[in-house]
């Protein structure tokens, strides 16, 4: 089992359109385009950075995790991504390691990834989010 990098870090805004602006125009970043997950209630909007990607995730619904997380901390950082060469293996290397997963199963995410979510509290505070290319 391996971590082949950062996948992506995930920005959850309530709206777009300025850092949109941010990471296209003013730094340049290549645009990707944007994707709704229906799943999980959100758009993402990609940028390519050359060694990863920064996610843009606004809600599509006032019920959607990303919602709530905005209504709970406001426009922030909301996760970092790995990428990972085999998902299912390493959540039962975690599980068995006293790490509490979020998703038991890999689900469906965005770019047709295989995705699965680390909790928080087994892991210093920070949302962490594994990710198998399709």
């Amino acid at each position: 089992m391996k971590i082949l990098g950062i996948e992506h870090v995930a920005i959850a805004l309530q709206e777009a359109s300025q850092a949109r602006q941010l990471f296209g125009a003013l730094l340049g970043l290549k645009d990707a385009g944007e994707e709704e997950v229906a799943g999980q209630q959100v758009m993402t909007h990609i940028f390519n950075t050359g060694g990863g990607k920064v996610e843009l995730l606004t809600p599509t619904s006032v019920d959607s995790p990303i919602s709530k997380f905005l209504d709970k901390r406001g426009a922030r950082l909301h996760h970092l991504a790995f990428e990972v060469d085999d998902l299912q293996a390493w959540l039962t290397h975690l599980k068995g390691r006293g790490i509490e997963l979020i998703d038991e199963q890999p689900r469906l995410g965005a770019e047709g990834n295989q995705i699965a979510f680390l909790h928080p509290k087994s892991t210093c505070g920070v949302l962490i989010e594994l990710c198998q290319k399709h």
